[in-house]
């Protein structure tokens, strides 16, 4: 019988300490119960944190890392191929032009992330070495002195041809990196070079190590676009360069609705003769409508730290260079 009395002395306790904490109201403090409304406002808005978007799907954060894992998994060897039918080959001059915005000297570091098959990283390295080869080459011109052995001896003593130019590819997916070793392997690019497992939102590098961060084609697949920002502005040196290739929002009418009807009526059909999976190519064109506009990225570009941010359209907005600093 000593338990109903407990329950019943708890009960008129429970009763009294609400009527205080009614009576009194204590600064800074409020109710934060499920049943009360601001707890169902603060269940409802972390249930709509935790949810995000893969391509037109809404699904929980921990599950989009684990989609978009599978997607480049399963789609890796044919990803460049895919790339050149998918584009019509316009993906690389994208991808020149970004090295053209770069104009990458010998000796600098560079850190593409997302930056799997190697693209952006072979093409770096064909940049510096040119840049180095004509720097050695202008200064045997200003020597008019050297004899033809003391020429050819000055050039066999070279060691580095990239004058210590140096690039880390950075990829989440495991297949992605597989594809772009074999791939250097076969291009014949060893120095300079190397490969990383790494997630954008939280790389395994020291503060202020590279003088650039690229990603092409990447960011959008990251869950929280925030976070990657933030760690590609850790991991700059102070005066480092943010360069970002990506897909943005078409800015000619008539150039979107051809977009439009090419991305969902055709781009899957290739995923699917291709590479043999339509889903991922699905996941592809909705992801791209997902992605902000070009003046929205820029602020968030902004709001991770980077100063003196511009952007450039390529192909009517198709895709999009945005640039910034830290400084």
């Amino acid at each position: 019988m000593a338990a109903p009395r407990s329950c019943a002395l708890w009960g008129y306790c429970g009763r009294g300490w609400s009527r205080v904490m009614r009576r009194y109201r204590f600064p800074g403090l409020r109710s934060s119960w499920p049943g009360s409304p601001l707890g169902a406002r603060l269940l409802s808005q972390e249930k709509r944190a935790a949810e995000t978007h893969f391509g037109f799907e809404t699904v929980s954060e921990e599950e989009k890392g684990g989609k978009v894992y599978q997607v480049f998994e399963s789609v890796a060897k044919k990803y460049d191929v895919m790339n050149d039918m998918m584009s019509f080959g316009i993906h690389r001059v994208w991808k020149d032009l970004l090295l053209r915005k770069m104009r990458p000297f010998p000796g600098t570091q560079l850190l593409d992330v997302a930056g799997g098959t190697g693209d952006i990283a072979f093409r770096f390295l064909n940049y510096v070495q040119a840049q180095h080869q004509g720097k050695q080459k202008r200064q045997v011109r200003a020597q008019q002195n050297l004899s033809w052995e003391e020429i050819a001896q000055k050039y066999q003593n070279e060691e580095d041809s990239l004058g210590g130019s140096h690039v880390v590819v950075c990829d989440i997916n495991k297949e992605m990196l597989k594809i772009g070793k074999q791939k250097a392997c076969a291009q014949g690019y060893k120095a300079g070079l190397s490969w990383v497992l790494g997630d954008a939102e939280e790389l395994p590098f020291d503060d202020d190590k590279f003088d650039v961060y690229t990603i092409a084609f990447g960011i959008r697949n990251v869950t929280h676009i925030d976070r990657a920002l933030q760690e590609a502005h850790r991991v700059l040196k102070p005066g480092g360069r943010f360069l970002c290739l990506e897909f943005s929002q078409v800015n000619n009418p008539l150039v979107s609705r051809l977009y439009d009807l090419y991305s969902f009526q055709v781009i899957p059909v290739l995923g699917e003769v291709i590479a043999g999976n339509w889903k991922s190519y699905q996941y592809l064109v909705e992801s791209i409508r997902q992605f902000p506009s070009q003046e929205e990225f820029k602020e968030m570009i902004e709001d991770a730290g980077f100063q003196k941010v511009t952007y450039e359209s390529l192909t009517s907005g198709i895709v999009a260079i945005h640039s910034g600093f830290k400084l």
